[in-house]
């Protein structure tokens, strides 16, 4: 615990207000006093890690109860191996718009090993949509807002000096603390938490 504790004191927090929340990709209440943005890439197995296993925890113990906001984040990853994660971002935030943003996350996540390989990111994303819904999404993802929305995530991701995936950034009150979160310890985030909750 004191190892735990010695680890937080070293993360300098910085000083900042929570940019605008896109409600449609945020858990909980707007009104908690820890607000958590969690910047991560679909094409990430660690992202997938944090989502599948870490996520469903910090749901349960503080999103449930109202201690913290949980908001996610694009930090679509670039380069010639990250060549489809754009595309999902903007599928997902597009899904956002009508309400399917936790479905189509989820089946991102999910079918990662084939998309992120094989490209047909819409399959997956298909797969969860009524053919209506995949119609209103495949219009959203090509429209200028949901393009522009991914882009100023990921800027504002690194103005905060966000420079892998996943990273969480824990705002409580006036202090914003960035936490790398691969292979983040479900303990050591527990502990931080509940130390800014009291």
């Amino acid at each position: 615990m004191k190892r735990y504790a010695l680890a937080l004191a070293v993360l300098l927090p910085c000083m900042a207000s929570t940019p605008e929340i896109d409600k449609a990709k945020a858990l909980g209440s707007p009104t908690a006093p820890i607000v958590m943005e969690v910047f991560e890439s679909f094409d990430c197995p660690h992202c997938k890690a944090l989502n599948e296993e870490t996520l469903p925890l910090v749901q349960r113990d503080f999103v449930n109860t109202g201690k913290v906001y949980l908001v996610h984040r694009e930090f679509p990853l670039y380069g010639p191996y990250h060549p489809y994660a754009r595309e999902a971002a903007e599928y997902a935030t597009a899904a956002g718009r009508i309400g399917k943003y936790e479905q189509v996350s989820d089946a991102l996540f999910k079918n990662q090993a084939v998309w992120a390989v094989n490209g047909k990111v819409w399959d997956t994303v298909a797969s969860v949509l009524t053919a209506s819904e995949q119609k209103k999404v495949q219009e959203l993802a090509k429209s200028e807002s949901v393009k522009s929305e991914v882009e100023r995530e990921y800027q504002e991701g690194v103005a905060m000096g966000v420079n892998s995936t996943p990273t969480m950034v824990v705002t409580h009150g006036p202090q914003r603390f960035p936490v790398p979160a691969q292979n983040l310890n479900y303990g050591f985030l527990k502990s931080m938490i509940d130390g800014m909750a009291k």
